[in-house]
């Protein structure tokens, strides 16, 4: 009796694992030496995500059968010069469980809203570093925290199998918290050489007020290099944020040369508060998976303006200024 309990459950559990997919553990480990200047605050630190955000995450997917497959995403930040998480939630980046099929992908949990990833991939230093467009990019004094991912979102993404046509349309339930409801969507042409795409966006905040984020971004690759480019605006109330980014990057050496530049203007109550930023960089490949890389960058503002490369806080105005050297692991 007791072998012939010992088989069932070796067989069960043979099962089981034969169904399961193997899970994947995957991270990156991003660490720099940075120096920033804003109108004479200077600041010297280590610092870290100059290239791409440090990371440990786990993903898989399980073959359910008839084209239908399971999956799930767990994704947390990583401070790697201080060993320090996001301070406020562990899986801060993501925590998705997901059904996909030729239907496409329905997806559940913290996610990156597609308003952000409607422009992520159009904007050579992303959203890292002292290069990052994040730099420039607020809720213009609005109470909500969807400019990145929502929490409590249900997304549908297209199949990949559309001749190139791709999009996402997500909802994130508020549940009773000001600023975290939200409803976006993007959508776009994708081929080797070209990509087009389109984004909105609204998130409620107090009373019947939203903000708002919309935008069209485009990439060429020429061969020999690859020019991007963005516009957007970001909206709340009578306060405007417009963007125009054009950036492009191409190979050089065992690396390849970077380089970005964004106009923002202030509009309606924050009329007159521009600021123009000026990114410059190289990454050099030691492997597949490792890199060396060096930015800079450079803000210039007018009027009350603030926006900021990295460190202290300056007056009203001023410029800011940072150039970083970091390394980057993947695994």
């Amino acid at each position: 009796m007791k072998q012939l309990l010992v088989a069932s459950i070796v067989a069960a559990t043979g099962s089981m694992a034969y169904a399961q997919s193997s899970v994947t553990i995957f991270g990156i480990i991003d660490t720099n030496v940075r120096w920033t200047d804003n109108n004479g605050t200077r600041l010297t630190e280590m610092s870290n995500s100059g290239l791409a955000t440090s990371r440990l995450g786990f993903r898989g997917v399980e073959d359910l059968g008839g084209g239908l497959k399971a999956g799930f995403w767990l994704e947390s930040a990583v401070n790697s010069d201080d060993g320090t998480s996001n301070a406020t939630r562990f899986w801060h980046r993501r925590a998705t469980v997901s059904l996909l099929g030729d239907f496409g992908e329905i997806r559940l949990g913290r996610d990156l809203v597609p308003t952000f990833n409607g422009w992520l991939d159009f904007e050579t230093f992303g959203t890292v570093g002292v290069g990052s467009l994040l730099n420039l990019y607020t809720t213009v004094g609005a109470p909500v925290d969807t400019l990145v991912r929502a929490d409590n979102m249900v997304s549908y993404f297209l199949p990949s199998n559309l001749g190139g046509f791709y999009g996402q349309l997500s909802v994130a339930a508020g549940e009773g918290t000001v600023g975290k409801k939200y409803m976006g969507a993007r959508g776009g042409y994708k081929t080797q050489t070209f990509n087009v795409g389109g984004f909105y966006g609204e998130t409620e905040s107090t009373g019947d007020d939203k903000f708002k984020t919309g935008g069209i971004a485009a990439n060429y690759d020429f061969g020999l290099f690859t020019l991007q480019g963005i516009v957007s605006e970001n909206k709340f109330r009578s306060a405007k944020e417009r963007h125009y980014t054009f950036s492009g990057f191409a190979p050089f050496g065992q690396g390849t040369i970077r380089a970005s530049y964004t106009k923002v203007q202030g509009k309606g109550t924050l009329d007159g508060n521009d600021a123009d930023q000026f990114a410059v960089g190289y990454v050099h490949n030691l492997s597949k998976r490792t890199a060396l890389y060096g930015t800079y960058a450079l803000i210039k503002n007018d009027g009350n303006a603030d926006y900021r490369v990295g460190g202290r806080a300056s007056a009203l105005g001023d410029d800011s200024q940072g150039l970083e050297v970091g390394i980057r692991h993947t695994f």
